[in-house]
């Protein structure tokens, strides 16, 4: 192409953003396609396939949001130094260990799920013996 070092650089990268742009139109069209047919009646909610995503995922963030500042148990206010459990709630320094706040998470599961996973079963084939 007889180019110099600058314009085959420039080319390239010119290339490169065409190659991702039509590859984020095809993306596109792939999740246009995937969502069920609308009705003819509302042809603006057809044109925006990415408003139906969005409405949904909005719920799961409020419910993530839970942010507590006070003892489960007690209603004391632990502030920054608050424990967490594994069971998800935040306690006070005297409700910390799982015994003083009837916690129901099962430790012995997930150690034995953490173990079992971390050493998974080796076994050998039988080899004929002549």
């Amino acid at each position: 192409m007889n180019l110099c070092s600058k314009c085959f650089r420039d080319l390239r990268i010119q290339d490169e953003q065409v190659a991702s742009a039509k590859a984020a139109v095809d993306k596109l069209v792939n999740k246009v396609v995937s969502f069920p047919p609308q009705s003819a009646a509302s042809p603006s909610s057809s044109l925006s396939p990415a408003a139906v995503p969005e409405t949904a995922s909005q719920p799961s963030t409020a419910e993530e949001v839970k942010v507590s500042n006070r003892c489960l148990t007690c209603k004391k206010k632990i502030g920054v130094m608050g424990f967490k459990c594994k069971c998800g709630e935040s306690f006070c320094g005297s409700h910390r260990y799982p015994e003083k706040h009837d916690c129901e998470f099962d430790f012995k599961r997930s150690g034995r799920d953490a173990i079992a996973k971390a050493n998974p079963v080796v076994k050998a084939d039988k080899v004929n013996r002549i």
